[in-house]
């Protein structure tokens, strides 16, 4: 499948909008899927769903001209975008509340290894991650890929140009991190 996925990918960076359309045939599911595990079936925002996620994420996406790489690639931006959804929409129901029912994220790809779910404050949890980030960029990018884009540390060492054994490291410190900060 991935490579299916990078063909298209670069049939739509060639202009193909058929490569375009089945590309996100193909991916829509995947997203809506890890969208859905981000707002954590049901005890996220009960005005957000994963669907609405997904699509605003897509609409971002296809309004860039980006220059996709491959399989990998695209599902990092899109863990950017989808971060970007959410961030935005917490953001939102923060001011219209003054600070109240500002929605949770579950974050239970990336906490798999650990055996449990963790939900954070989407904002807390996007403060953090810019915290982390002037510390160490690498470790934050990682995080990110794999809590919104729910993205396999094989595929997130290729998006990085780094070794497995790098990103575990990076995705250890960064747990940790987290854990400071918000925990």
């Amino acid at each position: 499948m991935s490579e299916d996925l990078t063909r298209l990918l670069h049939g739509w960076r060639g202009g193909d909008v058929d490569a375009r359309d089945r590309l996100l045939e193909e991916v829509y599911g995947t997203l809506r899927r890890m969208a859905a595990a981000r707002l954590g079936r049901g005890r996220g925002s009960r005005t957000l769903q994963p669907t609405a996620v997904v699509n605003e994420a897509l609409i971002s996406l296809l309004g860039n001209d980006v220059a996709w790489e491959d399989r990998a690639h695209f599902f990092a931006l899109a863990s950017l975008k989808m971060r970007s959804v959410l961030v935005d929409h917490a953001r939102s129901r923060a001011a219209e509340k003054r600070g109240g029912d500002v929605a949770l994220l579950t974050l239970s790809h990336a906490e798999r290894e650990s055996g449990h779910d963790v939900e954070y404050d989407v904002l807390a949890l996007h403060q953090a991650l810019e915290q982390l980030g002037e510390h160490d960029e690498r470790a934050a990018r990682g995080l990110e890929m794999a809590y919104f884009g729910g993205m396999e540390q094989r595929d997130i060492a290729c998006v990085l140009g780094v070794s497995l054994p790098t990103v575990q490291r990076d995705l250890r410190f960064a747990r940790a991190w987290l854990n400071r900060l918000l925990g």
